[in-house]
């Protein structure tokens, strides 16, 4: 097996073409990062806003108890 670069001087040249290819590396990189950043940013916010459903659910919940207590309570006077 032969390497395709003789040194790394040779593979950062890319053979006079390093401008475009190591151009589309940092496009692709930059492109993969914003993904990444983006679907955690989005888990964070999906949690968050499951979270606020979760405790307003809870919230009516307490208010339904609270009012069939107040309400039978008042029947037994």
């Amino acid at each position: 097996m032969t390497p395709a670069f003789s040194s790394w001087q040779a593979f950062f040249a890319m053979g006079g073409y390093a401008f475009y290819v190591w151009l589309a590396v940092a496009i692709s990189v930059m492109a993969l990062c914003g993904l990444v950043a983006h679907t955690v940013w989005q888990r964070r916010r999906l949690l968050a806003d499951i979270g606020q459903r979760l405790a307003r659910e809870r919230r009516i919940q307490a208010a339904k108890r609270k009012k069939h207590a107040d309400k039978t309570a008042g029947d037994i006077l």
